[in-house]
Formats: C-alpha cells, sequence, structure tokens
C-alpha cells in the first residue's frame, strides 16, 4: 500500500470527506443469500444515524508512517493453515480508517463473528498498541496467483465503500466503489459498508464470496461478491456484483459501478509538469462499448477547473478506465511501477435501461489523489422507498474483455499549432483492421466538435506501428472548452 492508496481509503479525497454511517448490531446465527438484503430493507426503515468515530488517544492521531507500521500477523488470518485457497487479514481502526466494521465468517449457514485483538498485530511503535477492543476497520484476501506457495493480496475492502483488486502480476491502482451519490458537486455522499460476510471458501475452488451491508444517509444496500482471481490460464481477476439499494430518500444523481483512478499526465501534457517521469497515471483512457455496439475512447485529462463530461446511452455492453500502456518506458518509475496497475473493465448484466456513463475529472496537482470517477447514472431517479438492483462483472486486467479486432486509440498527442491559439492533435491507432489496407487506402476522418474551427486533417499510415495516424489543428476562437 503507497500513501496515495492510504488516502483515498481514509476519506482523504478530492471532492469531500465521505459521510459515515452507524454499523448495525448483527447478532451471530443462521445466515443466507437473503440475510443482507432482509437487513438493509429493515435499516432502510429506520432513520439513519452516524457512526461513532471516537478512538483511544494513542491511536487518535497516527501519522501515515504509524499505521503502516501495524501490519497482521499472517499466521493469525482467517483460513490460516486450513489448506484453502484463500485467508482473510484485516486492518485496524485508526485516525485515518476510524469508522467500524463487523466482519463475520459464515461457515455450513452459520454466521461467526471473528473477533478483534490487539496480539493479532505486530507494531513497529509499540505504544499504538491499546488493549481497547476497537475493532476492524476492512480486510484484504489473499491468494496464490504467480506462485503456488505464495499467498497474494488479490483484494481489499477499506475505507468508505472503496475496494480495490489486481490481476495476476499487478500491482495496486484503481479502485470500486459500493456506490457513488452526488459526484461532482459539494453534496457528495460517501455510502459505507458497515458489515462484511465472509463465506469460507471450499477446498481447490478458485472463488471466494464476500456479502456487504451499505449505510448511508440516502440510501442502504446488500452487496454479493463472487470473486474469482486470476492465475496463468486466465491472468484477469473478476468479481460478479449482485446489489439491491433500499433508499430513504429520493437520489437524484445515483453512480452504479463507480470506479476511481489517478490521472495526473501523460504525453499530452506534460509541459505542465516539471517531473523527471514522461507520464504518472493509473488510467489513461474512458472506453465505452454503447448500446449500438459502438466503441468511444476518451483519453483522460488533469483539467484546470472541474471537468463533468456525460455519454448517454441505452442498455451498454460496458465501460471502463483503461490503463492501455504496459511498456515501463513509459513512466520509467520503478517504485510504483504504473505500467502494472490493473485496467477495471464494468460488464452490465441485464438491462440497464437508459441512463449516461458519466465522466468527472477534478483538478489535482500531484499523484496522492485519485481525481477520475466514472459510473452509470440511470436516467430516472432512485426514488425514496423503492427497491433497485443492478448486478455486473468488474475485470482486473491489462485490457477489457474480448478486445476489438477493431482499429482503437493508442495514444494521443497534442501541441501548439503553427498559427497564433491553435493546437494540433495526433491520434495513433492500431488494430487487425488496419494492419493490410493499402498506404494508398481513401480513408476518412469523421469530425463533430461543439465550437471553434478544425483545419489541416491528415490521414496517413504509421509503418513504424503497423497502424494508422491522424492529425489536424483546432482553433477554439472564443471558446473556453471544445468537446471533439
Amino acid at each position: 500500500m503507497n500513501r496515495r492508496t492510504l488516502l483515498l481509503a481514509a476519506g482523504a479525497y478530492a471532492l469531500a470527506r465521505p459521510t459515515l454511517a452507524q454499523t448495525p448490531t448483527q447478532a451471530p446465527g443462521a445466515f443466507d443469500n437473503s440475510t443482507p438484503r432482509r437487513l438493509a430493507a429493515a435499516l432502510a426503515r429506520s432513520p439513519f444515524v452516524a457512526a461513532d468515530t471516537k478512538l483511544p488517544d494513542a491511536i487518535d492521531r497516527v501519522t501515515y508512517d504509524q499505521y503502516g507500521g501495524i501490519r497482521f500477523k499472517p499466521e493469525r488470518a482467517l483460513w490460516a493453515n486450513q489448506k484453502l485457497p484463500f485467508t482473510a487479514e484485516f486492518f485496524p481502526r485508526a485516525a485515518l480508517y476510524r469508522a467500524r466494521v463487523d466482519i463475520f465468517e459464515v461457515k455450513a449457514g452459520q454466521a461467526t463473528p471473528i473477533p478483534y485483538s490487539p496480539d493479532n498485530f505486530d507494531y513497529a511503535d509499540p505504544a499504538l498498541r491499546v488493549p481497547d477492543s476497537i475493532g476492524y476497520a476492512g480486510f484484504k484476501l489473499r491468494t496464490p496467483m504467480n506462485r503456488p506457495d505464495v499467498y497474494d493480496e488479490v483484494a481489499v475492502f477499506l475505507g468508505a465503500s472503496y475496494f480495490r483488486a489486481v490481476g495476476r502480476n499487478q500491482v495496486f491502482g484503481i479502485s470500486a466503489r459500493g456506490l457513488a451519490i452526488g459526484t461532482g458537486n459539494a453534496r457528495e455522499e460517501f455510502a459505507r459498508f458497515t458489515t462484511f460476510w465472509l463465506e469460507t471458501p471450499q477446498p481447490g475452488v478458485n472463488q471466494v464470496v464476500i456479502h456487504a451491508l451499505l449505510d448511508s444517509p440516502s440510501t442502504t444496500g446488500a452487496y454479493r461478491f463472487t470473486i474469482r482471481p486470476g492465475h496463468a490460464a486466465n491472468e484477469t481477476t473478476i468479481f460478479d456484483v449482485e446489489s439491491a439499494l433500499y433508499p430513504r430518500t429520493d437520489i437524484a444523481e445515483p453512480g452504479i459501478a463507480p470506479l476511481t483512478s489517478m490521472y495526473l499526465f501523460d504525453n499530452k501534457d506534460a509541459r505542465r509538469y516539471d517531473d523527471w517521469r514522461p507520464a504518472v497515471h493509473d488510467s489513461d483512457g474512458l472506453v465505452i462499448t454503447n448500446g449500438y455496439n459502438e466503441q468511444l475512447w476518451r483519453p483522460l485529462s488533469n483539467p484546470r477547473d472541474l471537468q463533468i463530461s456525460a455519454f448517454s446511452d441505452t442498455s451498454p455492453h460496458g465501460f471502463g478506465l483503461m490503463q492501455r500502456s504496459r511498456a515501463f518506458g513509459t513512466y520509467q518509475d520503478l517504485q510504483v511501477s504504473y505500467e502494472r496497475r490493473p485496467s477495471l473493465w464494468v460488464e452490465p448484466i441485464g438491462d440497464w435501461g437508459q441512463g449516461a456513463v458519466d465522466l468527472v475529472e477534478i483538478p489535482t496537482a500531484n499523484e496522492t489523489n485519485d481525481n477520475i470517477v466514472a459510473f452509470w447514472r440511470p436516467r430516472e431517479k432512485l426514488a425514496a422507498h423503492g427497491e433497485y438492483s443492478f448486478t455486473y462483472r468488474l475485470h482486473w486486467g491489462t485490457d477489457r474483455p474480448a478486445p476489438t479486432a477493431l482499429g482503437r486509440v493508442v495514444s494521443t498527442r497534442e501541441g501548439n499549432g503553427e498559427q497564433p491559439n491553435t493546437r494540433v492533435f495526433v491520434i495513433d491507432f492500431q488494430g487487425d483492421a488496419l494492419k493490410n489496407l493499402p498506404p494508398d487506402a481513401r480513408t476518412r476522418v469523421d469530425f463533430s466538435n461543439s465550437a471553434g474551427t478544425l483545419s489541416t486533417v491528415f490521414s496517413i499510415p504509421n509503418p513504424e506501428t503497423n497502424g494508422w495516424r491522424i492529425s489536424f489543428s483546432m482553433d477554439p476562437g472564443t471558446a473556453k472548452l471544445v468537446e471533439m
């Protein structure tokens, strides 16, 4: 875990601090797939109560470095030494993660609380060991992904409703969230997972099931995550997500399957940054396969002002934030390995109807803040006292599933034009559909632009990439923003 990951989960987010919710009391006992939904529906009929975030003085003001020095003992992990394909380790509460989550193990239809003990941790600073039963803030899952004898971290659930995962041979980067509410405005609300149930995995089965209860001032929710880690045959880690929401109030700006990432700069805007690296980002573009099976690529930006874009659609086939370049030379950073950060693709299951994929880009001056959010926004509000179900599949890997054989954008560059107030754009495409085009092929560049004037358009083969390149000049005139 690096500093940016910790800050994100703690709520040091570029928009606002999360609103924390009260953890309900869940007694041990019988449990089945309907239990979280019944609890969420019942909780939605009660007024929201904020969480008690008081902590003992010793851990009330811990720093990032101090918190990193508190480590769960692997030998005390859930399912350790049971010859099962997964183990679970837990994070303590502290100033960075003040809210308690209840965590249960589910075995043979019975839910049993996972007890907290300060003896479960090693402390680099012994003063941070408090005898109080402060409880846990979240957990991580481990499984053999890269070597059969080593249990690697595959997923982390920590902070608000955030969770992260990696595919085989990857490092943590982009995050997902249970739900987004009002993202992009000052009234953003951060729902929180308050309770988790971890089903005991089956021997020899590359799958584990996690249930979660969500709460916030506006809604409650029940989630079921079926997690299948990447392996040698399929390096992508897959989450099947089944969710049910029970709004307390009308939610005018819901965000379904929200993704959160970081984009600071790359070669198209590196001149703004005095940095020794050529690019710094966890993701470099938004990809959408819309309901008409068209492919849309939107390169990310780190804008000077908050920027929100909406891509209207009906029944999308999928969308995701991609990290396209897998070459070390693109980033040149040995410590954080941006070339090994996962792309994250959302595959809706069922008909999601009308709505839009929203992209929120937030100005940031450094890589410690995640400043990119993408999610599905239904056209209609989520009405109070209703029930809304969304099922989808998350793919954490190097690319989206079944990459297209058509041409796709692999790089976008821009710079000053020859005439005053103009910008030159150069876009490279690659793909199977382009490999066999003859050099004299008559290609047509189809533009639409919201303002300004386009000129000096070229479309030529790129023999260095076995692809195709287009370039053009843009004179924005008096427009401050131009969508092309």
